[in-house]
Order: C-alpha cells, then sequence, then structure tokens
C-alpha cells in the first residue's frame, strides 16, 4: 500500500519530516503476549514500558501508519479498577537492567498522576476516529465513564470546593512530588505530607476528554449523554479559566495545602501545559495570543536554542529529591520536542503562522544532524544522556516529541483536521503561503483503514485552487490569504460557494462550506 500520509512541496524541511518521524515511531513498538492476547503498544524512549500517557500522545502520530490501534487502549480497559482508575503503564520487560532481571508481566500507578483518566479516554477517541469501529467503542464506553467518574469523585482527584481535577505538587503533568525533603527521594505516593493543588493542564485534559465522549455518543446517537458530558465540560472550562488564568498564561500550581519553596517566584513559571491549553479549546483568542507571546519572548531572553520549555524559570536544583534534576534539564526547564510540536500546533491555528513555521524547520535542522531525536535537551542544544538522565534509558528516537511536531505538520501546516470519524467531516486549512510555497501536494489517512484525504494546492497572484479527494464528506475550509488580499469569489465544481473573511491576528482567511463526493475542485479568486 503506498503510503497514504505525506506532503510533498519541493521542500525537504516539510517533504522529510513524515517518513523521518514514521522511522522514529517503527523503532518504538512493544509487541506483547499477556493472557494469551497479542498487544501492541508505543514506548516513552525512557522506559521499556507502554504507559499510557506517551501510547496517547504518540497515537497523534502512529495513527496515520500503525494497523493495531485498539489492542493496548482495550487492554488497559481490561485492567482497570473497580473504581474506574486506570494502570499508569504495562510491561513484561525489565526495566531497571541489570537490577532488575524479572520479565513478569508488571502493572503500575504513579498515585500522584491525576491525568491518566483523560489519556484514557483520549486514546479511545483517537483509535476510533481512525478504525471506525462502533461497536469496539461501545465495548469500552463503560470504561471510559467509570474512569471519568473516578477522577470526578475520588478524594485524590477531586477538590469539591473548586470543582477542579486536583494532584499533589508535581512539575506540571509530571510524575513525583514535590515534599520539602520530607521524603528522601522522588515522592510518586500520596501520604499526610501530600502538599495539593489545581493543575490547569489537567482541568484542560479533562474538558477535552469530556468533548470527545460528548462526540462520540453524538455519533452513536445517545444525544442525553452527549449533553451531558458538553455541559461538564464547559463548567470545567470556564471553573477553571476563573482559577487558574493570571491574566497572561496559566499559573503554574495554584496551591491548596500552602507550602513556599525558596528561591521560588511561582507567579512566573510558564509550563509546559499552556500551549496544550490551547490545542485543547479551552482558551480565548486573546489567551491564546498572550500565551504564545509570553514564549516567544521568554525564548529570546534566556537565550535558550528553542522555546521549548517544559518550565521556565526551573526550579532549584535537586530539590524534588533527585540530584540530577537541574535547572535545564528533564521536566525542569529541559527543552522538549513534545512542547514544540504543540507550541507549532497553537501558533497554526492562532494566527502566528510564520512561528509556526519556524518551528518545524527548527525540528528539522534538529533532527537532520545524526537522524536522532530526544525526549529533551538541555538549553545549549546538548542531548539528554544516560548520565544526565534519571532514567537508565535515553532512545534517540523519541516519539513521544516526535509525534507531536507531525501533528503540528499535519494539523497546522497541511491543515488538516479529522473533526468526526475517517475524515467523514473535516476541517481543511492549507497554510503554505506562510512558508512561501505556491505548489503543494498532500495526503493524510490511517493506513489501518484506508480512509484519508488528498489535495492539490496552488497559489498564483490572482488565485488559490483546491483540488480535494475524499470519499464522502464535510469540509470546513479555512485557507490563509496571501498579505493584502481581498477575495472575489469562491467556486466548487463550477458552482459559487457562500463564504466570509476572518481575521486572525495580522492574517485573514476565507472560510465556507464545502461537500465533497470522491473529488472537489475548488477556486479562491481574490485581487
Amino acid at each position: 500500500m503506498p503510503d497514504l500520509t505525506y506532503t510533498k512541496t519541493g521542500r525537504p524541511e516539510f517533504d522529510e519530516l513524515t517518513p523521518r518521524i514514521r522511522a522514529f515511531l517503527e523503532q518504538d513498538t512493544m509487541d506483547m503476549v499477556i493472557d494469551g492476547d497479542r498487544i501492541r503498544g508505543y514506548r516513552s524512549p525512557d522506559t521499556p514500558a507502554v504507559w499510557i500517557r506517551d501510547h496517547s500522545d504518540m497515537m497523534r502520530g502512529f495513527r496515520h501508519f500503525e494497523q493495531d490501534l485498539t489492542s493496548a487502549v482495550t487492554h488497559f480497559a481490561d485492567t482497570q479498577a473497580r473504581n474506574g482508575r486506570v494502570f499508569d503503564y504495562f510491561t513484561v520487560q525489565p526495566e531497571k537492567v541489570p537490577c532488575e532481571r524479572e520479565n513478569w508481566s508488571k502493572y503500575v500507578r504513579v498515585p500522584v498522576e491525576a491525568d491518566v483518566e483523560y489519556r484514557f479516554v483520549n486514546a479511545a477517541y483517537l483509535a476510533w476516529q481512525a478504525t471506525g469501529d462502533d461497536s469496539w467503542i461501545r465495548s469500552i464506553l463503560p470504561n471510559l465513564e467509570r474512569a471519568l467518574q473516578y477522577a470526578f469523585t475520588h478524594p485524590w482527584r477531586w477538590d469539591p470546593e473548586l470543582e477542579l481535577v486536583k494532584r499533589p505538587y508535581t512539575i506540571d503533568s509530571w510524575d513525583f512530588a514535590y515534599t520539602a525533603g520530607s521524603h528522601d527521594w522522588l515522592q510518586f505516593q500520596i501520604d499526610e505530607n501530600t502538599f495539593w493543588g489545581i493543575l490547569h493542564g489537567d482541568n484542560s485534559g479533562y474538558f477535552q476528554a469530556c468533548q470527545r465522549m460528548a462526540a462520540i455518543y453524538n455519533r452513536l446517537g445517545e444525544s442525553k449523554r452527549s449533553e451531558h458530558w458538553t455541559r461538564f465540560a464547559d463548567g470545567l472550562k470556564t471553573r477553571m479559566n476563573r482559577a487558574c488564568w493570571n491574566g497572561t498564561f496559566y499559573t503554574h500550581f495554584v496551591k491548596r495545602t500552602p507550602v513556599e519553596i525558596p528561591g521560588v517566584d511561582e507567579a512566573s513559571q510558564l509550563s509546559f501545559s499552556n500551549p496544550m491549553n490551547i490545542n485543547r479549546g479551552v482558551t480565548s483568542q486573546e489567551q491564546a495570543r498572550s500565551i504564545l507571546q509570553e514564549y516567544r519572548r521568554r525564548g529570546a531572553a534566556t537565550q535558550a536554542f528553542a522555546e521549548w520549555f517544559s518550565i521556565e524559570p526551573p526550579f532549584p536544583d535537586g530539590i524534588f529529591g533527585d540530584e540530577k534534576i537541574v535547572g535545564g534539564a528533564y521536566c525542569n526547564g529541559g527543552i522538549m520536542p513534545l512542547v514544540g510540536g504543540e507550541l507549532a500546533n497553537a501558533y497554526f491555528s492562532s494566527g502566528f503562522e510564520a512561528e509556526g513555521v519556524e518551528t518545524l524547520q527548527r525540528y528539522y535542522q534538529l533532527i537532520s544532524k545524526n537522524n536522532e531525536t530526544f525526549l529533551w535537551y538541555f538549553p545549549d542544544g546538548t542531548e539528554s544522556s544516560v548520565d544526565t538522565s534519571t532514567s537508565p534509558d535515553a532512545m534517540p528516537t523519541d516519539g513521544w516529541g516526535s509525534s507531536s511536531m507531525l501533528c503540528g505538520l499535519v494539523e497546522g501546516l497541511a491543515g488538516v483536521v479529522d473533526t468526526g470519524k475517517q475524515f467523514d467531516t473535516f476541517s481543511l486549512s492549507p497554510r503554505w503561503g506562510a512558508a512561501n510555497i505556491t505548489e503543494a501536494e498532500v495526503g493524510i489517512g490511517y493506513e489501518c483503514s484506508g480512509s484519508a484525504v488528498r489535495y492539490t494546492y496552488k497559489e498564483s497572484p490572482t488565485e488559490i485552487r483546491l483540488a480535494v479527494e475524499s470519499p464522502k464528506s464535510q469540509a470546513r475550509v479555512s485557507q490563509l490569504l496571501p498579505a493584502g488580499a481581498t477575495v472575489d469569489r469562491v467556486t466548487g465544481g463550477g458552482q459559487a460557494i457562500p463564504f466570509e473573511e476572518v481575521q486572525m491576528e495580522k492574517s485573514r482567511y476565507v472560510v465556507f462550506d464545502a461537500a465533497i463526493v470522491a473529488g472537489i475542485d475548488l477556486s479562491i479568486a481574490f485581487r
């Protein structure tokens, strides 16, 4: 089968990005047999296990190439606790070699983690989108419901006063907590010394998960459950913005247990869930602008090679219990392609298209040096290593960050977002003009089901032509216009199409709907 996902522009920084990332992902797979069932998952670069957080985020990349999108999600559902709690990860390989040699089946839940259940929902949603398998998603809907019920009721997860998801004091959504010295290493447990608070990224993640539950139920004809999750998502978004927005970006950790950390100005800490919040849909345009401008400002002020900060400024060295967690390393200020991909997508969708193009180009330059990609880098560009990581593994094929960057290319620059399932509804926002590209051919698809969208883009001084192929779809088209252009008419198949022009920061888009049966030729004439 020919590749369904590709770009052809004549520019290697875009055309080579997809095959390079696919090659990274092909080295990140884990195949297991547990209870006689074959399970295929994708691993983190720093541990030989299938973590739901890595797997669900990486799915944004490997869903385009992988045949088996459901077995790992099903296994997380099959091993769910009665109260709805989901495991963080499972493995059948020794994790801490050479001191650990046992190849037993191991399941772990990190108690301080509050984001596991929304990632479980997201993984199920993305698998359903790509496969189109309604029977499968129906079979695990009860598991998804129990997972969200656990997150929104359990005393370790839910703050009943603020009606928001809470967690112990971690660095954004990382998995160890600050203890003020009451624990002698990384603290993964909840105890009487736990410092509680609200992390914005947890709540934006649950907002998105609830929206996706609503979308699934809507497609299955269950309107009451769809309406329930839509209402809950809206309330969560309102309460999160009220509690966490500081006027410029989202406060890293809204403390519910009083604690002061010497040397930390918490009001200034910009943490990596901020661009994720934009992509999950909890921000207004004004909030998105403020966040992105803050990232650009800090990138210039700190002289880091990229503004893809895990957190900035970082915490003092070693205060979380491990001497390797110093400022500029790992989740304590390390530069993460995972964050860069989120920023790229947010830049594109928020009217900062040139910055989105720059981000993808910078990542291509980074991985082209040695055909390697790492989970994190020091601000000066030095790669993470076994010696500088808290894990003995430091694979140079990071699928977490590379999948995030691929999402920035697919949804941001190429502009194809599946808004239904198997692209039966999708948004199309080609932004090639921001990269000074006047001709492009694009394919975005799911090889597991053969579903795909293809289009060609041609721009002249007076017209943009889009030839779009899709079996049967409804598309919402938002086409980036050349600077200063005014649209005269939009036609599809020779027929006039109603349109509107929308300003996004300094950019202007023409927006219209198009029904596609097999294919349609679209023309946007402007002066």
